[in-house]
Formats: C-alpha cells, sequence, structure tokens
C-alpha cells in the first residue's frame, strides 16, 4: 500500500478485490447520481483565503463533540454491511477509529452487533438508528446501544422510503448468505429476502416506519438519555424544528446522496442550516469529504465537525484496520497541513473570512491582528 497518496485511491483497489454486487451497493447513488458526483464538485467551488506570516508552528487539531474530546474533527459516518467489504468489518473500523481518536457512527444495518462492537476495547462511539414499524424493536435496540456505552443516537430521517439505486435494482442486491443485520438476527428480521429488484429496499418497505415525524424525535427523547443527532437535514426550515424538538445536534447529510437525487451538495446546504440555528446545537456535516481541504472547507461554513463514509468503506476493502488507519491519518495530515497554510493554529481560529465562495464577491479582511 505504500504507493498510495490520498484516500482517492483506495477506491481503485477496492474495485479490483470486491465482487461487483458489493462494489456496486458501496459506490452508487441515486437515479442520476448527479447530487453524488455534486457532493464532490461543490468542494472545488470554494477557494481559500489564507492568512499568512503566522506562527504555525503548533497546531491543534482537538475539539469535542458532545462533550467527548476526540483528536481531530474528522469522525466516521455510519455505513452499512461493512462486512461485505471485509471480513474483519465493524470490528476493523471500530479499532481504527478509537487508535486515531475519533468517533465511529456504528449503521443499524451493521454485520456486527453493537456488543460485539463496544467488545473490540474503549472508544467513543455513536449509535446510527432507524426506526422500524414495530416500535419495541426500536426501544430494544436503543437500550441495547445504551447499554453497550455508545454515546449517541444518529437518527437517519431522510429514510421514510429508500431512494432508488439502479445498479442495486439491476444486480438484484443482497447480502451474502454467510452474513446477517446482527442488530436484529435475533428478531428474525436479521436477513435480506430474495426480491426481484432491490432486496435492501424491499427490507426498507418492510420494516421502516414511513409515517415517522418530528413527534417521534420527541418520543426517542422519553426512551433515552443519550443525545440525539437528527441526521438527514438540509433546510434552513428543518433546521429550526431540530432544534425546537430537543435535537442535540444536526447532521447536514443527504445520505451519501443514495436518497432524493437532485438535492444540493451538502457543503452547499451546510450554511443555510448554520444560520438558521444561531449556535443553539452543533452543526456536522457527511457528504463528498475526501481531503483535509474539504475538512477545512466545512468548518469555515460553519460545521463542528465532518463525518467520512466511502473513504473509510473503500480503505477497510482495500486493507483491514490498516487501510482505515492509513485513511484517517493521511486525512488528518492533510487537514493540518491545510490549517497551516491558511494560518490557522487551533479550530477556532477557522473563520467565514478563510474562504470565499465563487457566489459571493470577496470580503474586506478581518481587522489586522496586533503582532
Amino acid at each position: 500500500m505504500g504507493e498510495i497518496t490520498n484516500v482517492m485511491e483506495f477506491e481503485a483497489i477496492a474495485k479490483q478485490k470486491l465482487p461487483k454486487m458489493v462494489y456496486d451497493y458501496y459506490a452508487s447513488g441515486a437515479e442520476d447520481q448527479w447530487t453524488l458526483a455534486e457532493n464532490r464538485n461543490a468542494f472545488s467551488r470554494i477557494l481559500f483565503r489564507p492568512r499568512i506570516l503566522i506562527d504555525v508552528s503548533k497546531i491543534d487539531l482537538s475539539t469535542t463533540v458532545l462533550g467527548f474530546n476526540i483528536s481531530m474533527p474528522i469522525m466516521v459516518a455510519p455505513t452499512a454491511m461493512q462486512k461485505m467489504a471485509h471480513p474483519d468489518g465493524e470490528y476493523a473500523i471500530a479499532r481504527a477509529a478509537s487508535a486515531a481518536g475519533t468517533i465511529m457512527t456504528l449503521s443499524s444495518w451493521g454485520t456486527s452487533s453493537v456488543e460485539e462492537v463496544a467488545s473490540t476495547g474503549p472508544g467513543t462511539r455513536f449509535f446510527q438508528l432507524y426506526v422500524y414499524k414495530d416500535r419495541n424493536v426500536t426501544i430494544q435496540l436503543v437500550r441495547r446501544a445504551e447499554r453497550a456505552g455508545f454515546k449517541a443516537i444518529a437518527l437517519t430521517v431522510d429514510t421514510p422510503r429508500l431512494g432508488r439505486r439502479e445498479a442495486d435494482i439491476k444486480n438484484r442486491f443482497n447480502m451474502p448468505p454467510h452474513l446477517s443485520l446482527k442488530n436484529f438476527e435475533g428478531l428474525d428480521i436479521g436477513k435480506l429476502n430474495k426480491a426481484e429488484d432491490s432486496g435492501l429496499a424491499s427490507y426498507v418497505a418492510g420494516q421502516v416506519d414511513r409515517s415517522l415525524s418530528w413527534k417521534d424525535v420527541q418520543w426517542l427523547q422519553t426512551i433515552t438519555s443519550l443525545p440525539i443527532l437528527v441526521k438527514g437535514v438540509i433546510t434552513a426550515e428543518d433546521a429550526k424544528i431540530a432544534v425546537q424538538s430537543g435535537a442535540a445536534g444536526i447532521i447536514v447529510s443527504n445520505h451519501g446522496a443514495r436518497q432524493l437525487d437532485y438535492v444540493p451538495a451538502t457543503i452547499m446546504a451546510l450554511e443555510e442550516v448554520v444560520k438558521a440555528v444561531q449556535g443553539r446545537i452543533p452543526v456536522f456535516l457527511d457528504g463528498g469529504v475526501r481531503r483535509g481541504t474539504d475538512v477545512f472547507k466545512a468548518l469555515a461554513l460553519g460545521a463542528s465537525g465532518v463525518f467520512i463514509g466511502r473513504p473509510i468503506i473503500w480503505s477497510l476493502a482495500a486493507d483491514g484496520e490498516a487501510g482505515v488507519k492509513k485513511a484517517l491519518q493521511m486525512i488528518r495530515d492533510e487537514f493540518e497541513l491545510t490549517m497551516a497554510l491558511s494560518g490557522c493554529r487551533s479550530l477556532k481560529e477557522i473563520t467565514r473570512n478563510h474562504v470565499m465562495t465563487d457566489w459571493e464577491t470577496p470580503r474586506a479582511s478581518l481587522p489586522v491582528p496586533r503582532l
């Protein structure tokens, strides 16, 4: 793996190693995949306004998320069925995230259970939740996550139905027979049924609650003391309701461009959400983060941190735990370099004035600091 110089290069290795059905499942977006490309392209429309001749000999990347200390504002997004990518699956990612001093978010649809992931050792972990039609399933799952030491719930709110992912339909996507959705195994809903199209789409149609509404965000707070991050907010209107509904934070996400196509890139939606919450709760971003420069841009536009999805899967497929460690380290190193070259020594020094978007005229800079 010596020749890998950025996290995007893991994808080609993963593509070689993985069965087509599995690669396509992770790689694809919804329908025309316009938003899939846009999640990346939008970052390239944001430019830097670096400040020079600032002493950057010491740089501090550390931060807190919901009161938990982490080494950098770069966390692991929830992605389903990680053992399809590598036999170590969620275990490898949990260990790599812990070694990097950051947070892993475990998917409801993990191929390892909350208890199994907890058994890998110490580390701050969040649990991504899908609310099922059978609320007892949801209650049980949240309690198990709490008991296993998970520190927050990331409630996915953009999936009343599964987006149309045409590669999965063509491939008649199903989980490899030796795997199951471990969190649901004992409830006899740990397997996808064979389907004429996408096995996952059929599973979601059968199990996930389409009636989910804001009152359920409040209901969730009655069954758990864990903070709730609302994942999938991309408008100011919904950001305001999230605050009113008691959310502890928002993840600006379009589900890796896998749900509704032709929604904006998350980096484009970010500022509207940040302005709407007025600092009352932290706002995070996922979608299209591939470089340290992307992390800086998100923080400059008001994010408190970012979550990374596909690069973690590709690095896992390429080289297991070591691959994931390397991917997290590379993005960290790039982000630290971006900070140095922009004249920022800590996250609080990253401001809106450090970036310029192609839809605005450059602003006059802040007052000159006293030397």
